[in-house]
């Protein structure tokens, strides 16, 4: 089965709520599993739960059905998101456009090409979808 990561915020910011919209459009088109991944970072943590991510998400969305909540704990936001990623060998990657953009910029410190689509699909084998705060995606 395909599996579909979509990290987001907690609680949920308006383009978290827009990005996981469009994951939970494409999980559902594709007969796919969704990995619904908050980052709960170790110097500002808020103690998120499982149950509180599902809880807020059902609240805006919904039950769903063939979904996971995953709450990583970690120092760096980015770097604990592809651990997440390869670890469960995602198929398809949904994040937000601000996402991406700090992505890139880390990988301009590493890199000399910041695309991180052709970064991921390259090291991850792994299609990566953005979506901006107003649910307009790009591949």
């Amino acid at each position: 089965m395909t599996l579909i990561v979509v990290p987001v915020r907690y609680p949920l910011s308006e383009h978290s709520a827009a990005t996981l919209r469009e994951a939970i459009e494409i999980s559902t088109d594709r007969d796919a599993e969704l990995s619904v991944l908050h980052v709960d970072l170790y110097q500002n943590s808020k103690n998120v739960t499982r149950t509180d991510l599902k809880r807020a998400i059902e609240r805006e969305f919904g039950e769903l059905d063939n979904v996971r909540y995953v709450v990583r704990r970690g120092f760096l936001l980015e770097e604990t998101i592809l651990e997440e990623i390869v670890g469960e060998n995602a198929d398809l990657v949904v994040i937000g456009s601000r996402q991406a953009g700090r992505w890139q910029r880390m990988l301009r410190k590493l890199r000399a090409d910041p695309d991180i689509g052709e970064f991921l699909k390259g090291e991850l084998d792994c299609t990566v979808i953005t979506v901006n705060a107003d649910g307009v995606t790009s591949h």
